[in-house]
């Protein structure tokens, strides 16, 4: 049995390494707030934009400052028809979040001037990035199914602009408005794993490209993006409400994860699940209903009974794959918007990164070997754990 020594708390769990004021979780009472704004509040009344206005530049915009951003983000959107060339190179069978990681990463190619100490240059970024994401994410859909990619629209707002060069036809307000909430939703959630990477990456005073690059290549990893998708296929496996609780109870009885269940912050629902949830509804109500979502109600009501007591409740994957299938956005898809909503998020962290940094180098606890004696090639033992040829 290993001991862990004092001090040593594996994935930094609990360990501060930051002073944020750009979001909070309350996970006793389920409450998530941008700049001390509750999440409720500004999934119901702000749009996107707004709400990243809010977490990059720390309040919320008059009308003539909200006006000129969103000018600046709509004057924004193309990009270089270099960048579509590069797109039309990556292979069709490549994870869409991969194509956005590079495309992202190229960014800092037209856009190399790394003025950190200008604010005129950490303003461009920010609009370029917000504007240019969606687009190349759109882009590669297109172009990996064998079509050109959509220029985008400068008269339709953010939401209906991504989803009209998603699908190829303007979507219906209602949807373009549900859309737009979800990315409020997803924009920002305190220290996770793919901020953290970008405030290390931030804080050696790289470009922003590069800072968001490597926060998507983070937040493409399963255990952190794409369990929205994994849930899609849990219940798909269930099949129907009557076979909920066998499929339960199994997966406790075998320990195996119930995907949309748990999050180390929440000991109670997740408050984007709770409005995630009632987004679905308003979507089923309009454009059809989902079985799956019979399953996952019922899977939620009697995991309340084998899991509440453990703190073991719906995070915000357990629904959003819900609403995004019935938006027609595709499966592999789904992280991918996660991007393009929390690059909102990943840009306000940078940007406060900027304002107080310090390069990050934790310390470790070495476990290897002592001090050893090299030993020429024919004096060494056979046994000492190198791949074999």
């Amino acid at each position: 049995m290993t001991v862990e020594p004092v001090g040593f708390r594996p994935g930094l769990e609990g360990v501060p390494a930051t002073q944020s004021a750009i979001s909070n979780i309350d996970g006793q009472r389920g409450v998530l707030s941008y700049r001390g704004y509750r999440i409720d509040e500004l999934a119901a009344h702000s749009s996107f934009l707004e709400t990243a206005y809010l977490l990059i530049w720390g309040e919320l915009p008059d009308p003539e400052r909200l006006r000129n951003f969103q000018h600046s983000v709509q004057m924004h959107r193309r990009v270089s028809f270099r960048i579509r060339d590069m797109l039309k190179c990556f292979p069709a069978g490549g994870h869409p979040m991969d194509a956005l990681q590079a495309s992202a990463a190229s960014l800092g190619l037209f856009y190399s001037n790394r003025a950190l100490d200008d604010p005129e240059y950490i303003s461009g970024a920010v609009v370029r990035l917000l504007a240019k994401i969606p687009t190349m994410l759109a882009a590669f859909q297109l172009i990996r199914r064998g079509q050109d990619p959509i220029q985008p629209r400068d008269d339709l707002p953010y939401a209906s602009n991504f989803l009209y060069m998603l699908t190829e036809r303007e979507p219906d307000p209602l949807a373009a408005r549900i859309f737009d909430a979800c990315l409020v939703l997803h924009a920002e959630h305190t220290l996770n794993a793919s901020t953290f990477s970008a405030r290390v990456t931030a804080s050696t005073l790289t470009d922003p490209y590069a800072v968001v690059a490597s926060a998507v290549g983070t937040l493409a990893g399963p255990l952190h993006g794409g369990a929205n998708e994994d849930v899609l296929a849990m219940l798909e496996e269930i099949g129907s409400e009557d076979r909920v609780e066998a499929y339960l109870d199994g997966a406790i009885k075998e320990k195996r994860k119930v995907m949309g269940f748990g999050h180390r912050e929440y000991r109670v629902k997740d408050p984007r699940a709770t409005i995630l949830q009632q987004l679905a509804e308003t979507l089923f109500d309009r454009f059809g209903h989902d079985q799956m979502y019979d399953v996952a109600r019922r899977l939620e009501s009697v995991a309340a009974d084998r899991l509440g007591p453990k703190g073991i409740y719906p995070n915000v994957d357990f629904y959003s794959g819900l609403v995004y299938r019935k938006l027609g956005i595709p499966t592999d898809l789904f992280t991918p918007v996660f991007a393009i909503a929390r690059a909102a998020g990943w840009l306000a962290h940078w940007k406060e990164q900027l304002g107080a940094n310090r390069i990050y180098r934790p310390t470790q606890i070495y476990t290897g070997y002592a001090e050893r004696q090299w030993l020429p090639p024919e004096s060494r033992s056979s046994d000492n754990g190198s791949p074999t040829g």
